[in-house]
């Protein structure tokens, strides 16, 4: 995986009574798959099992993610308080993750290039963020936006000339899924329909039911979605004819994933636990698990441990187990603390007027920092 700036003058216990934790919880499981769709990845070639639970996850947990940030976004014009958040929440952490990139990517591997324009490996969110922020105030300028959301997702797929520079390809591949969640809020549907409350069973067993078949449909038709190179579509980051799919209906195809990923993302909320448990808290951490998971994993997937017959079901297990337990260490308190200079750097140095700046209480991702 933006969001309104909290009030800096709301006192600590009103600001407590507000907190909805199912958000909190569904944010830790949205960036657990994250780590755990990066873990695995390096075992998809060698391993059926592999692929087919990275096909699973690869098919809503980022539309997942941006629909959480879509719905804690505002669309009204930003002021200048509003940019200066995105400098100091965006930009500025992308420029310093990207310096580490290249420094690591010169200690291992040797390369010599910085080029900012060209995001590392998950740094690709952090543009998206600062896109859809930009962008946002205007498409809620015209009407029906989801559905001009909907068009340039689909539309920007013919073009082979926009590309990931900038991420803007994949940022406006996911569009519609932050604006779906922006409008989800602007509706009152969670309100209305009163989906923060504990949803009956039979809603549940639905949502079971749906990722279940999604799972089904993976297994079965694992080896004709390898031919096809399935995984590349959940990426939003190429033309169709990048990947294979240049023919004139090739839209089609992409729209009927957008509808997969929003109806897997919907079943996916609905067991989302409404009550506090024990990762709730861990929910406030998303940009430091989302920009920090990386390092750790980097040396398993360069050293080529994850292929070949380390490619088993046994370390299939023990990869998720193993990216499970790096999102809750880099969730504690302890990272946060260590850390809090590169994902969340102060940036009032860079403003040309000096005057206070109360930085945001809500990361790019929605979680409310503590």
């Amino acid at each position: 995986m933006p969001s309104p700036a909290a009030s800096t003058s709301t006192p600590p216990a009103a600001a407590a009574k507000k907190r909805v934790l199912f958000w909190d919880n569904a944010r830790f499981a949205t960036i657990t798959l994250v780590v755990i769709g990066h873990a695995i990845q390096r075992l998809t070639g060698d391993s059926n099992h592999a692929y087919v639970l990275y096909l699973f996850i690869y098919a809503f947990h980022m539309p997942a993610f941006a629909m959480i940030s879509g719905y804690f976004s505002k669309s009204d014009p930003p002021g200048r308080r509003q940019m200066m958040n995105v400098m100091t929440n965006i930009l500025l952490p992308y420029a310093v993750m990207e310096v580490i990139w290249t420094v690591v990517q010169f200690l291992v591997e040797g390369k010599t290039e910085f080029n900012p324009s060209q995001p590392s490996w998950t740094l690709w969110f952090l543009l998206a963020l600062g896109i859809f922020r930009l962008i946002l105030p205007y498409l809620a300028l015209l009407r029906w936006p989801l559905a001009w959301a909907v068009l340039l997702s689909v539309g920007v797929g013919y073009f082979s000339n926009v590309d990931s520079t900038f991420s803007l390809s994949r940022a406006i591949g996911i569009l519609p899924f932050f604006v779906l969640g922006w409008k989800v809020r602007q509706w009152g549907i969670v309100d209305r329909w009163r989906l923060l409350e504990h949803p009956a069973w039979p809603i549940r067993v639905a949502a079971v039911a749906i990722l279940g078949a999604w799972l089904a449909v993976a297994w079965i038709f694992v080896s004709r979605w390898r031919e096809i190179s399935l995984h590349h579509w959940f990426f939003y980051d190429d033309s169709y004819a990048g990947i294979g799919g240049g023919e004139w209906w090739s839209g089609a195809l992409r729209l009927a994933f957008i509808g997969l990923a929003t109806l897997l993302s919907v079943a996916f909320f609905s067991l989302i636990p409404r009550r506090e448990t024990w990762f709730t808290s861990f929910g406030q951490s998303t940009m430091y698990v989302y920009l920090l998971h990386t390092f750790v994993l980097y040396p398993l997937r360069e050293t080529g441990v994850l292929t070949g017959e380390h490619s088993s079901a046994m370390w299939l297990v023990s990869m998720v187990l193993a990216a499970i337990a790096i999102t809750i260490a880099l969730s504690s308190p302890l990272v946060r603390r260590l850390f809090k200079p590169l994902v969340e750097p102060k940036g009032d140095w860079l403003f040309a007027r000096h005057e206070e700046h109360a930085p945001s209480r809500r990361d790019p991702t929605g979680s409310h920092r503590p």
